[in-house]
């Protein structure tokens, strides 16, 4: 996957930033609940990359 340290934390951090705002941001509708799964999942890939990251 991604070698480099610093890319792989960069790339972490956008992706809990990007996950966090669509799921703050998702309206209360069934497309919502789409944003709502986008955002969780965007979060959880990136906190996969940080713990990777750390051991």
């Amino acid at each position: 996957m991604l070698r480099k340290t610093a890319l792989r934390r960069s790339l972490a951090l956008v992706l809990i930033i990007l996950g966090a705002a669509l799921m703050f941001l998702a309206p209360e509708t069934w497309a919502g609940l789409a944003i709502l799964t986008t955002g969780v999942s965007l979060e959880l890939i990136g906190i996969a990359l940080r713990h990777r990251d750390s051991s």
